[in-house]
């Protein structure tokens, strides 16, 4: 078997154009995840949009905890403490405001789609 021999310049291209590729996003799509930072007293993205069957996670990147209630009370978080996540499956459509049940200044709305 030959060896095969890369300059380290064509490697590095290649290493990056590989890294791009797999960075590429994709639509959320049924059954596909989706993820709310917490972070600075705030949702990050604030607002999203996901298909039904989709798992949101949200994590907590808060030095503080934080607790994620839906306004129709469809899901609640136990207190996430920093690092800490809690995921939620959203099984039919319709937009489902939230905020943070210590904060209450903290909102946020998923809206879910057929």
């Amino acid at each position: 078997m030959l060896p095969i021999r890369f300059p380290a310049r064509q490697l590095a291209v290649l290493c990056i154009a590989l890294g791009m590729m797999a960075a590429v996003q994709v639509p959320v799509r049924a059954g596909d995840a989706a993820s709310v930072k917490i972070e600075n007293f705030a949702f990050t993205p604030q607002e999203l949009t996901v298909k039904v069957g989709t798992t949101v996670t949200f994590q907590n990147d808060d030095d503080i905890p934080h607790l994620v209630v839906a306004t129709d009370s469809s899901f609640r978080s136990k207190a996430l403490d920093t690092g800490d996540t809690y995921a939620f499956t959203f099984t039919k459509p319709g937009d489902f405001p939230y905020f943070c049940g210590i904060h209450p200044h903290m909102q946020g709305k998923i809206t879910v789609t057929q």
